[in-house]
């Protein structure tokens, strides 16, 4: 084993760890989605006194690469529950009014994050979690801006919160609101983040309405390559601005030359991952793949995601975030909202 390898072997060990007793507590407790305990399990041992010197000492590289590289494999398997048949078979007014509601979450939120003054990326990461698919959505636009765990670890955080308490709430306000069994299916599919928070919220009202919510779901799901593009070709630009004022990258009066960013340092117009999340779309629309095949995948994107949010989890830092996270905590509030009420009005006229 070389050195490189024991560097980060033990973080993955660990995470490969509480991914097993995330899938305990699962398989005892099934309403509660796999990917949030293993998000939990991360924050809880980011906050142990005991554990803490150990989680940024010898395991923090191995949680690293499970947060970064684990997360983008994770992505890339994701493609293979999406079928462009499945979304074709909702109709036009569906497919149309989910796709505003991904857009009009992620620019109300990214408003809003930038207008209560949030630091950094996290205006940009909390919006594309909201707006699209929750946790991985926000470790795969991390990847593209070169986010640091740290900085991911509070959208990460909200959107679980948020997550897991949609759970609990969109159920009592089901018949309240006069909605059908089908009705509270597409409700869920557009207004809830996670996959997972999807099918534990939907399953309430029967196979159908799950069915339905997983369709619509995945249909925000797809929106991803197109804004995680978007975003890497604006960092692209951006980041090919020189340092001096004019952006010529001239030489400075002091006749050295002004720094700039090369073609290497930029992030691809389409990174390697949602290329490869595209390709295995495309793959699970157009060839008849095997039962076992699909289950396999399903598996494996299952483990690897939950690795990487456990080593998201572990970068939280609950004394800071109730200190300074007082900001995000309403944005992320704010923008729950935003989509619930977006979701409610797409399912009253469709």
């Amino acid at each position: 084993m070389s050195r490189v390898d024991r560097v980060w072997i033990w973080g993955i060990a660990a995470a490969a760890g509480a991914t097993l007793v995330a899938w305990a507590v699962h398989s005892i407790v099934p309403a509660v989605p796999l990917l949030t305990v293993a998000v939990v399990l991360g924050i809880v041992v980011g906050q142990l006194p005991v554990l803490r010197p150990a989680v940024t000492g010898v395991l923090k590289p191995g949680l690293s690469v499970a947060a970064k590289r684990l997360m983008r494999l994770g992505v890339v398997l994701l493609g293979l529950k999406l079928s462009l048949v499945d979304i074709a078979g909702l109709g036009w007014l569906t497919i149309t009014t989910t796709v505003l509601i991904v857009i009009l979450t992620f620019f109300g939120t990214l408003w809003l994050g930038r207008r209560m003054g949030l630091p950094g990326h996290q205006p940009l990461l909390i919006a594309t979690g909201f707006a699209i698919c929750g946790a991985s959505a926000i470790g795969a636009m991390s990847g593209v801006v070169k986010a640091k765990d740290e900085e991911t670890a509070t959208p990460v955080a909200l959107v679980t919160l948020c997550g897991t308490l949609a759970i609990g709430v969109l159920p009592l306000l089901w018949h309240p609101l006069g909605l059908t069994d089908l009705q509270f299916g597409h409700w869920v599919g557009a207004g809830v983040h996670d996959v997972g928070q999807v099918v534990a919220t939907a399953q309430i009202a029967g196979t159908a309405a799950l069915a339905v919510a997983v369709v619509v779901k995945l249909t925000r799901v797809l929106m991803l390559a197109p804004i995680v593009a978007s975003v890497a070709v604006y960092e692209r630009r951006r980041q090919a601005v020189a340092v001096s004022p004019a952006g010529t990258g001239l030489p400075q009066s002091d006749g050295t030359a002004a720094a700039t960013t090369t073609a290497a340092g930029r992030p691809p117009v389409l990174p390697l991952f949602v290329a490869g999340f595209l390709a295995l779309v495309l793959v699970r629309t157009l060839v008849p793949l095997p039962p076992a095949v699909l289950g396999a995948a399903d598996l494996a994107q299952t483990v690897l995601l939950a690795m990487a949010l456990f080593g998201l989890g572990t970068a939280v830092r609950l004394g800071s975030l109730l200190r300074t996270g007082g900001r995000a905590l309403g944005v992320g509030l704010a923008s729950w909202l935003l989509i619930a009420v977006l979701a409610l009005g797409a399912v009253l006229i469709s």
